[in-house]
């Protein structure tokens, strides 16, 4: 994305704010229907005297205009409690009249040139403008940290068009507004790495979601198979058709299945009870490893019936038994897309048999292959497919952030252990004995 640059006029460039500035944007709320409305002559007076009263307020508290295009001000602040009190006093001077204007305001680096700012800071600041509506005033989280009081709402965090992570943005004063004209609410955790493969299984995921009749789509599979993966993708990919947000319920480190519903209340920032704050809000909720609290699947059937527009995609490995749940098995990965994916985490390595060997030999699994190309840093391909006859103590060492899920094939495999009922458990411990095939015979 390139710089935005804004242009400016009246200045030399040794007027504008250095250092840390805090940047505010404003726009008039439906400036095409409001001129049908007033005609030329009463719209060019009421735009003046819009003009004429925000200057005075930006003025007062040390702001610089950097530029103004049609009915849009931009201008920069030394403080950031400055540019506040501004934005106020500017919405305050507009309230009697007939423009209702939008303000977004963010703090950030100043890059000051001959033709004004540029950087990502403006970038952002503008883009949290664009979200808000008329009479609304909205400011970045680098902006509110700088705020003393409680004067400030917090709206939750927003994607917003050419950002690519969310944007936490708060509300000065408590007005009541539609929700904002973002790209979608969400918490949805932004991948480092990139998503490979999975197109079929992606497109049939989110074609699930996509159904009307389809409010339960269950992802099931074994550890370490990119359950998680697949259902961010598949998330992120139908935000816009959730209006009021997207919203990932990570489940890993619960152990009481009754928390399950407090959990997700926490990820939506709800004060009141879940239900209730959901209502008939047009929501999807990813609630990701389901299966070690697998007895509070019954709730999620009374979440669906008390809030009707709530859709839910679940991670498992084992279906939730409601009614009107659609599973979805997540095979392994095709051999082509495993090899793509060792490759790819493996950065300077070329796609050799040993490589497709590797894939082979840990089945596939995208968590097994990343880990066995994280080892390609102190070992070869080959070497590695040497050491996997030890698979799993070499198979350790994943990343740290990975979301939702353990970061060792040996981990994957004794969180399925400990899932299992005393009687299963013995069951495995026996067959532990056979060190090769066994026939049917024999285990029983």
């Amino acid at each position: 994305m390139a710089p935005v640059t804004k242009t400016r006029n009246p200045w030399v460039v040794s007027d504008l704010p250095t250092g840390t500035v805090t940047f505010l944007f404003t726009d008039i709320e439906g400036s095409t229907k409001l001129l049908h409305e007033l005609g030329t002559n009463r719209y060019s007076e009421a735009l003046a005297e819009h003009r004429r009263r925000l200057r005075e307020a930006f003025a007062r508290y040390g702001g610089v205009e950097v530029d103004t295009q049609g009915d849009a001000f931009f201008y920069a602040f030394p403080t950031a409690p400055g540019a506040l009190a501004a934005a106020a006093e500017g919405r305050e001077a507009l309230a009697s009249g007939p423009i209702r204007v939008r303000i977004g305001l963010h703090t950030g680096t100043a890059h000051p040139s001959e033709e004004g700012y540029v950087g990502q800071d403006v970038h952002r600041a503008a883009r949290i403008a664009s979200a808000a509506h008329g009479g609304q005033v909205v400011v970045s989280a680098a902006t509110a940290a700088l705020v003393a009081g409680d004067e400030l709402r917090d709206l939750g965090e927003h994607r917003l068009k050419d950002l690519s992570a969310p944007e936490r943005i708060y509300q000065l004063g408590e007005g009541d507004f539609p929700p904002l004209r973002s790209l979608y609410r969400t918490n949805l955790p932004v991948p480092s790495t990139p998503f490979l493969g999975r197109e079929r299984e992606l497109e049939e995921v989110t074609d699930l979601l996509a159904r009307e009749d389809m409010r339960l789509v269950t992802l099931t599979g074994p550890g370490g198979t990119g359950k998680t993966r697949l259902a961010l993708q598949a998330a992120a990919a139908q935000a816009e058709r959730f209006r009021e947000g997207v919203w990932w319920v990570p489940l890993a480190s619960l152990r009481d299945p009754q928390l399950v519903l407090e959990q997700a209340a926490q990820m939506l920032e709800s004060k009141n009870g879940l239900a209730e704050h959901i209502g008939d809000k047009r929501l999807l909720l990813l609630f990701d490893n389901f299966e070690h609290v697998a007895e509070a699947a019954p709730n999620l059937a009374g979440l669906l019936v008390a809030c009707p527009n709530l859709e839910l995609l679940v991670t498992s490995r084992e279906r939730l038994r409601l009614a009107g749940e659609r599973e979805y098995p997540v095979p392994p990965l095709a051999e082509k897309e495993a090899v793509a994916l060792f490759i790819e985490r493996a950065m300077s390595v070329q796609p050799d048999e040993h490589v497709h060997a590797i894939c082979d030999r840990v089945d596939h699994l995208p968590l097994a292959v990343e880990l066995a190309a994280a080892r390609t840093t102190a070992l070869s391909p080959r070497q590695i497919l040497e050491r996997l006859e030890q698979r799993l103590p070499l198979l350790t060492g994943g990343p740290r952030d990975a979301p939702g899920r353990p970061q060792t094939l040996r981990a994957t495999i004794e969180w399925s252990y400990e899932l299992l009922s005393d009687d299963e458990q013995n069951v495995f411990a026996r067959l532990a004995l056979f060190t090769g095939l066994s026939t049917l015979e024999a285990a029983d």
